[in-house]
């Protein structure tokens, strides 16, 4: 690696897991290049925000990351954060699905797409036996498929039938992708169950091959034991990041209003700062970790094409609200991490996490903390109700499902505008072509959560792996010391 490519000057567009991840990399492969992450808002970390209020810890968007993706539990290790992870409680582990105004817990072994206790599934009450036997019926129906790319719920209806997509796949699915399941790509969103069909003809052995091979306890809904989140919320997470990055590196309040390539090669960004003023300046590398609405904007100028394939990527828009209760005040057992509600239900609410329960010190002693979601791509009507009356459309329905009276002790409304991308049929051909288009601009790179998953392991995956493109060390084996 020439010392002249060790001096770059590398843009980083989008302050977000994904653009600290990417900054963080290349300061650990080249220290001496010189990095500049802007970022729209007043602080990094993008929708990773924790507050405190009341002696309640609120999480306003992801509260946990997953371990079956290594990329995240591996940063923490590099920056020496592993120490302040814990996990889910051991109690409780499981889900409910809500039935005809009931809460039914998710069948132990039940994740996602793959029924792999048969035992449980015939003896929960959440399916009927027409549909239980139709899910069992799996274990002997041969691999199909249709040649293409396919649908969430075409492929969950095709394998367990439609009473078990409606009931407990769609909700299950729809509190991770907030997605419409008609359109939502298998091959780009749920790889690994393309996979079970094909290895082992049936979801439910290749399921139960995977879980004895991961050695997964019992529990119902996800691998609740396969995640953590840090003890003081995901932005401590975010400040220790920063904390290893050079404190002039980061521009926050900055908007990249314009970029171009000259002749030359290098990268002009047009720069407006807090106080208004308007700033050249010029690069030799790039990243755009922006949302892919943020990144076709940049790249208009710069090749309408790929603004175009950028702009083909959608996203949704949900609200998450957080209300503290007395404990008192819930007649529930909260005998769970939360509940997911069906479409067909037709409740005006996705999913709501019993946070309290799932992570210790989310909530005073004798109070309990609940985050409910509403929205998503199915539901983006309800967002057009004030903050008030989401708050009061939320209150009805815990009233009605968990038994929660009175005026809750603490409330707050947090909007996500066109946050969650959405992957559709199609996704990943289209991010072919946004990588193919890509590649013919040197020293651009593009990153975030709207291409290959949308995930904190997978974002900060994203951003690593075009920064190593960048220090040409991506075929390269970990720098010691990892």
């Amino acid at each position: 690696m020439s010392s002249s490519h060790l001096t770059n000057r590398v843009a980083v567009i989008g302050g977000g897991i994904t653009g600290l991840a990417a900054a963080h990399r290349l300061s650990e492969l080249a220290p001496s290049m010189e990095v500049t992450l802007y970022e729209l808002e007043d602080r990094p970390g993008g929708i990773l925000q924790t507050i405190q209020k009341d002696g309640f810890l609120i999480e306003q968007s992801s509260d946990m990351f997953t371990l079956r993706e290594p990329w995240a539990m591996q940063l923490c290790q590099r920056i020496g954060f592993q120490d302040q992870l814990i996990s889910t409680n051991e109690q409780h582990r499981r889900a409910f699905v809500v039935r005809g105004g009931r809460l039914y817990p998710v069948p132990t072994g039940w994740s996602l797409l793959s029924p792999t206790s048969i035992f449980s599934l015939m003896t929960s009450r959440l399916l009927s036996l027409r549909g239980r036997m139709r899910v069992a019926w799996d274990y002997f129906k041969p691999a199909g498929g249709t040649g293409g790319d396919e649908s969430l719920a075409s492929f969950a209806r095709r394998r367990l039938g439609r009473e078990a997509y409606e009931q407990v796949i769609q909700p299950l699915v729809g509190g991770i992708f907030t997605a419409d399941p008609e359109k939502l790509s298998m091959a780009a969103t749920l790889p690994q169950f393309l996979a079970m069909e094909r290895d082992h003809g049936s979801l439910i052995r290749g399921g139960k091959r995977a879980a004895r091979k991961q050695g997964h306890a019992a529990a119902s809904g996800a691998r609740y034991g396969q995640f953590v989140t840090p003890r003081r919320g995901l932005s401590s997470l975010v400040d220790a990041i920063v904390a290893r990055l050079p404190a002039e590196s980061i521009r926050c309040q900055h908007h990249v209003t314009s970029l171009a390539q000259s002749p030359g090669g290098r990268w002009q960004l047009e720069v407006t700062s807090p106080s208004g003023e308007n700033q050249q300046q010029v690069f030799d590398n790039v990243i755009l970790a922006t949302s892919a609405r943020g990144a076709a904007r940049l790249a208009e100028n710069v090749d309408p094409s790929l603004a175009d394939q950028l702009g083909q990527i959608t996203a949704a828009s949900a609200a998450v609200i957080s209300l503290g209760y007395r404990r008192e005040q819930i007649s529930h057992p909260l005998d769970g991490f939360g509940l997911v509600v069906p479409l067909v239900e037709k409740r005006p609410l996705i999913a709501a996490s019993f946070s309290s329960v799932k992570f210790p010190g989310r909530a005073p002693d004798g109070q309990v903390l609940l985050r409910v979601f509403i929205g998503g791509a199915c539901q983006p009507e309800l967002l057009e109700q004030s903050d008030d009356q989401l708050i009061e459309t939320t209150l009805l329905q815990l009233e009605q499902l968990i038994g929660a009276r009175g005026t809750p002790v603490l409330t707050h409304v947090t909007r996500w505008n066109r946050a969650m991308p959405q992957y559709h049929l199609g996704h990943l051909e289209l991010v072919n072509q946004i990588n193919s288009s890509v590649s013919c601009l040197a020293g651009l790179e593009v990153a975030g959560n709207a291409y290959h998953g949308v995930g904190i392991p997978a974002c900060i995956h994203a951003g690593e792996m075009a920064a190593e493109r960048i220090a040409g060390t991506e075929n390269e084996p970990d720098t010691p010391g990892e």
